[in-house]
């Protein structure tokens, strides 16, 4: 019988939670996340480059830490938050994440690839794994790996809502000589006659 991505919404003949593109690109974002989080801590040094500036002792003076990169990393927790609602619902027994923050973030993305057959088959929670986990590698490669192409204006974030109610929150790009503004993600339009509305829907949720 076919059932319905709980991601894309799109017919699935499987009966799975996730169709096969959907788990496709989950495992792959997934699996890239220890690279972007190592990429992100590597902007977290300060630059030891010659400044303009003068340091206390007359050297150089360091470049300041890249505070957007510090923000990025923080938004990682969400994987180990994800690993760990996935054995409360099997009634397993808590991940055991230890050593430094990188190797605990190899651990549960290894923890959340091997629980796909299941999260896929099952579990009624995977369209929301899919799409957090699609926000957060989408948010780190702003900063990782960013499009060496012009992007134009940012309007902030789209603000369609899905079948299930949920807000798509993608980035929204004016593309230069554009006047309509596309999601990349679910392909809403935005004409210049919404932009007020999005900022003010934007303002009112993240009150």
């Amino acid at each position: 019988m076919d059932t319905t991505c709980t991601h894309c919404h799109a017919p699935d003949p499987t009966g799975s939670t996730l169709c096969v593109p959907c788990t496709t690109t989950l495992t792959g974002q997934l699996l890239e996340l220890p690279r972007m989080f190592a990429g992100l801590g590597m902007l977290l040094t300060p630059s030891m480059a010659t400044g303009q500036g003068r340091g206390g002792k007359g050297g150089p003076a360091p470049l300041p830490l890249n505070d957007h990169a510090f923000d990025h990393r923080q938004e990682f927790d969400v994987v180990y938050g994800w690993l760990k609602a996935v054995h409360d619902a099997r009634r397993l027994q808590g991940p055991r994440l230890t050593g430094d923050a990188l190797t605990r973030l190899h651990t549960a993305v290894a923890g959340l690839v091997a629980h796909m057959p299941w999260i896929v088959a099952t579990w009624p929670g995977a369209g929301d794994l899919a799409q957090e986990i699609g926000e957060l590698h989408r948010s780190a490669a702003t900063v990782v790996d960013p499009d060496p192409r012009p992007r134009g204006r940012r309007l902030g974030h789209c603000q369609s809502i899905d079948p299930s109610g949920a807000i798509c929150g993608a980035v929204l790009w004016l593309a230069p000589g554009e006047q309509v503004a596309r999601c990349d993600w679910c392909s809403m339009a935005w004409p210049p006659a919404t932009w007020m509305q999005l900022r003010a829907w934007q303002t009112e949720n993240a009150a």
